[in-house]
């Protein structure tokens, strides 16, 4: 069965954009350097990717309007949205839960939770997060969209790996 992957980043103090939806300051202590090792790496082990509408609309239109950035992955926005599906992105009102269900039953390389907030704390709630990858980004925001919420249940996580660059500190876990 295929792992669902958190794959994401967040400020020190638990936040993965400010208070205005931004995420530029996603960024190691160093801003001119290229810290896309961890991601060229994850990227190579997941064929679809899942998104809510937030994450989608901020890549069209802010981070990469002039092409579709996963390209060679399957992609599923979660919405409310009525938008007509392409070959590149599939839109869907189903709920986050029956969806990653669905997918997982599927054959394919591992599905990668991108974002937003709302979709992770969705998944995170039916325990259906396979692996948390969080990069911790060296910036305090204050105030912001947070990654974790609150939770009815303990979920227990056993640490897989850690590594560091560029003031960036990458946490690995997994469901225990």
């Amino acid at each position: 069965m295929r792992n669902t992957v958190l794959f994401i980043a967040m400020s020190l103090d638990g936040y993965i954009a400010d208070q205005s939806g931004k995420v530029d300051w996603l960024t190691g202590q160093n801003a001119g350097k290229d810290d896309m090792e961890t991601y060229n790496q994850f990227i190579q082990t997941v064929d679809t990717v899942v998104m809510g509408w937030k994450t989608y609309h901020q890549i069209i239109s802010e981070l990469s309007p002039s092409q579709w950035v996963y390209p060679n992955l399957t992609s599923y926005v979660i919405t409310h949205h009525e938008s007509p599906s392409s070959n590149i992105v599939q839109f869907t009102q189903q709920a986050p839960g029956s969806l990653i269900r669905k997918l997982k039953q599927q054959a394919g390389k591992d599905i990668w939770i991108c974002g937003g907030a709302d979709i992770a704390g969705q998944l995170i709630q039916e325990n259906l997060i396979d692996r948390y990858h969080i990069s911790v980004i060296p910036t305090l925001l204050g105030r912001g969209i947070r990654l974790f919420g609150r939770t009815d249940q303990e979920i227990k996580l056993k640490l897989l790996k850690t590594q560091s660059y560029n003031g960036i500190t990458d946490l690995i876990y997994e469901r225990r």
